[in-house]
């Protein structure tokens, strides 16, 4: 059983969360910790539920040697209790996620993506879904 749960939050959970989702266990498998930490992403809404990643973020993560297998879904009340640490995309998807937040939940369990970069200045990861086929 994995000691560590985390989980990534974006809109619809098919290009920004499933794309962080696959580059953390492509870390978390690289680092031999597979059996330690679980990795996971959710979107606010369900509008794309049973869908595989957007097919643009499938191609510009398989050109850079990453493989979007997820499949979306809707974050649910209950991944407060399953998960650790939950990061959200934007402040958008903070206050879209709150109704799902039990009370009492840890204070720290719910963070925005950018706070852990460290190479830019972003507070938040631009959704690229309408960007058309730049996106």
């Amino acid at each position: 059983m994995p000691l560590f749960k985390l989980l990534f939050v974006c809109m619809g959970n098919i290009c920004r969360s499933p794309a962080a989702e696959a580059v953390m266990k492509h870390i978390v498998e690289r680092e031999g910790l597979s059996g330690s930490i679980h990795v996971d992403s959710a979107g606010t809404g369900g509008w794309h539920a049973g869908n595989q990643a957007d097919a643009r973020m499938r191609s510009a993560a398989y050109n850079r040697g990453y493989d979007l297998t997820s499949i979306a879904r809707q974050v649910s009340r209950d991944d407060f209790d399953e998960f650790d640490l939950i990061l959200v995309m934007d402040r958008q998807n903070r206050r879209d996620i709150r109704p799902f937040e039990p009370k009492g939940a840890s204070p720290g369990q719910l963070r925005l993506f950018c706070e852990f970069c460290s190479a830019h200045e972003e507070a938040e990861v631009p959704d690229p879904y309408y960007g058309g086929p730049q996106g």
